[in-house]
């Protein structure tokens, strides 16, 4: 039987960020800032024409049906527009363990402070609503960029994840695995996230 979770209409917002369900509705608004190689450069895949985003669309759509993965869309409260997309997705009840990745934001959105209040949404729901126990987060060991702002998160490195995943062109990649346990949540909020602790 398929967990609750993915029956529920998951919503995340602060001053800066709305956090919604991934969503056919926003086609368009991910029309007009998926089409970027850049983006796709550690993602395992590439989006670059109406057909591929079609594919995209519907793949992410069948994961949180499978019970696979819940995808989110990422609203930036400035413009009111799509910024793009992350997934609470290795889904562990019973061990209370998941992973937040398969994250992407519009060229525009990059280095905005997005991604931080996104992370602390869902870093908050995870451990204080779920009642998880770890978070993980991953990055390519090449990504130095994703690196840092998951080591600026507080998360703790962990280790090289060799042949983790094969990339669009066919290559065997390593990923670099941080964590954040419950334990830690706490001091890690109150010493990244200050600023968004008061927005709730």
């Amino acid at each position: 039987m398929m967990n609750s979770l993915f029956k529920q209409n998951i919503k995340l917002e602060n001053c800066r960020v709305l956090i919604v369900p991934f969503d056919e509705q926003y086609r368009e608004g991910l029309r007009d800032i998926i089409f970027d190689k850049s983006i796709w450069s550690y993602m395992g895949m590439v989006v670059e024409t109406d057909q591929d985003l079609d594919d995209y669309i519907n793949s992410t759509l069948l994961e949180r049906s499978e019970g696979k993965s819940y995808p989110f869309m990422i609203i930036d409260k400035k413009t009111n527009g799509v910024a793009g997309s992350t997934r609470l997705g290795n889904i562990n009840f019973h061990n209370k363990r998941l992973e937040i990745g398969w994250t992407w934001y519009g060229k525009e959105f990059q280095g905005t402070g997005l991604n931080k209040a996104c992370k602390y949404e869902l870093l908050k729901y995870i451990f204080e609503e779920m009642k998880f126990n770890r978070i993980q987060l991953s990055a390519d060991i090449d990504n130095v960029r994703s690196q840092k702002a998951i080591s600026k998160l507080g998360a703790k490195q962990e280790g090289v994840f060799r042949n983790n995943y094969i990339d669009q062109n066919g290559n065997k990649r390593d990923d670099i695995y941080f964590s954040i346990i419950s334990d830690e949540w706490i001091s890690v909020k109150e010493k990244n996230f200050v600023d968004f602790n008061v927005y709730r």
